[in-house]
């Protein structure tokens, strides 16, 4: 990466900061790769935040299906945590997860699992498991909020047999030719997934992230505390694939003596670890047995850090100098925190980041822990808090006893409760995960590359003012 003529006397925020088009070759976004390159198989370079309001199983298998990654946080009971990576890996690569629910639930119970929108539905059973049918959600719109689901079903169903479907673009067509929007997928009479015509179409333009034994890959993190070493043994015993060593001030000794314990034991995944903000600290952590240092203090949507405690630093320019840092020892950075749009993740490649975390903005889907909620003027919502939150704090501290326990919420801190409303028109990850690589993949047609290693040489970084950043937004109304 290069600035265009200027040399920045200060530190940068992504909104500091824009790309500048360059002669290009490429001729269509299709064209270029996303795959981050850092040693995860990930085909895309986008991994959720190992926050509890983020990540859950569904999340995570959702994620890598489309090439992205999912990090189960650190929060989670070991035998929660155990069960999750195993039910990741159990999901089905082809098809969708599907939503079941029993033939006694309310439809207002399914809508707390599934907004009233054409593409998505559930899958009923009768209180033995048995396979009763499927219903769109969009007719869950038009029904009593106390009405059965069971009665809801009227006739047989339509689905796809398994068998019958060699490939994403035969299942589209198939959709299209039955006139479904969504549909069960059974294969000798029991249901292995969901589809619908838009997961079908995202199949043929997405390469899944997967293990060597063909199984969605899945992270998960672990604190400094305790006995590190046995933990992260656990995990990859129950086959995770990406093991983060996460706390929020990650140059300290703790961390490292964390890294060394876990490097020691020669578990053969990557080890993430953070966060940091300068390159000493890469040098450290590294040097300590890290593969990928997550870098950010501060710049989440729930965090207060900054404010709290003066501690950070603007994003753009931590992840530019950790990235040459890496780069330089053969190891790679994940720019964690601060985007607000597609440009910003664009911005994070291009300063060097390998994969950029996401956190709120993925809070806000259907794939994300909790029920969803409808407030007063009914929009629809999912609860989000930050990780050094009076929530968090409860939930990670649970099994202490309540003197101890009060003395850790004495002086938690960050945002313990905020809505993240859906977007109607983007309410899954995958509708966000389509939308933040079509912007990076028109960013590197852009500068002339057909992948991040191109993008890292070839990107042009200009500076901008407050006024600058605000000519580029759309208008929200008319002239």
């Amino acid at each position: 990466m290069e600035f265009y003529e200027t040399n920045p006397q200060h530190d940068l925020t992504y909104s500091d900061v824009f790309l500048v088009p360059s002669r290009s070759g490429v001729s269509s976004r299709l064209d270029v790769s996303l795959a981050p390159g850092d040693g995860t198989a990930a085909t895309v370079p986008l991994v959720s935040a190992n926050m509890n309001s983020v990540t859950g199983p569904r999340l995570a298998a959702t994620l890598a299906r489309r090439g992205a990654l999912g990090v189960l946080p650190q929060d989670m009971h070991l035998q929660d945590l155990d069960a999750a990576i195993r039910w990741v890996k159990s999901q089905p690569i082809q098809w969708d997860t599907p939503i079941e629910l029993l033939a006694d639930d309310t439809v207002a119970s399914a809508l707390r699992n599934v907004p009233a929108l054409a593409g998505h539905g559930v899958i009923v059973r009768d209180g033995h498991g048995g396979y009763l049918g499927a219903i769109p959600a969009n007719e869950l719109a038009h029904a009593l909020p106390e009405a059965r689901l069971g009665d809801l079903l009227h006739g047989a169903v339509t689905a796809l047999d398994a068998d019958d479907v060699p490939d994403a673009r035969a299942a589209f067509d198939l959709l299209v030719a039955a006139g479904l929007e969504f549909a069960p997928v059974l294969h000798h009479g029991e249901v292995v997934g969901t589809l619908s015509r838009t997961s079908a179409l995202r199949s043929t333009l997405y390469t899944p992230a997967l293990d060597t034994n063909g199984r969605l890959v899945v992270a998960a993190a672990v604190g400094i505390n305790g006995d590190v070493a046995a933990k992260a043994k656990a995990l990859v015993a129950a086959g995770v694939d990406v093991l983060v060593i996460d706390t929020a001030h990650g140059h300290q000794e703790g961390m490292l003596r964390a890294i060394a314990a876990v490097a020691a034991l020669g578990l053969g995944v990557p080890i993430v670890a953070g966060n940091v903000v300068t390159a000493e600290a890469v040098g450290d952590l590294v040097g300590a047995g890290a593969t990928i240092v997550k870098v950010g203090v501060g710049p989440g949507a729930m965090c207060t850090t900054r404010m709290m405690t003066a501690v950070g630093r603007p994003q753009f320019s931590a992840v530019l100098e950790t990235a040459a840092a890496a780069r330089e020892l053969g190891a790679h950075v994940w720019a964690d925190g601060g985007v607000r749009y597609p440009r910003d993740v664009a911005l994070a490649l291009a300063a060097g980041a390998a994969s950029v975390m996401v956190g709120s903005w993925f809070a806000g889907t259907i794939e994300a822990p909790g029920t969803l909620e409808t407030d007063a003027s009914g929009r629809v919502y999912k609860e989000s808090w930050g990780m050094a939150s009076a929530k968090a704090v409860s939930e990670r501290f649970d099994r202490l006893d309540p003197y101890e326990l009060a003395r850790k919420q004495l002086f938690a801190e960050g945002i313990s409760s905020s809505k993240i409303y859906l977007d109607p028109l983007r309410p899954s990850v995958e509708d966000l995960l389509d939308m933040i690589t079509s912007g990076v993949r028109s960013s590197l047609t852009y500068a002339g590359a057909t992948s991040l290693a191109e993008f890292h040489e070839r990107a042009l970084v200009g500076i901008q003012s407050a006024a600058g950043y605000e000519e580029g937004k759309a208008l929200p109304v008319s002239w």
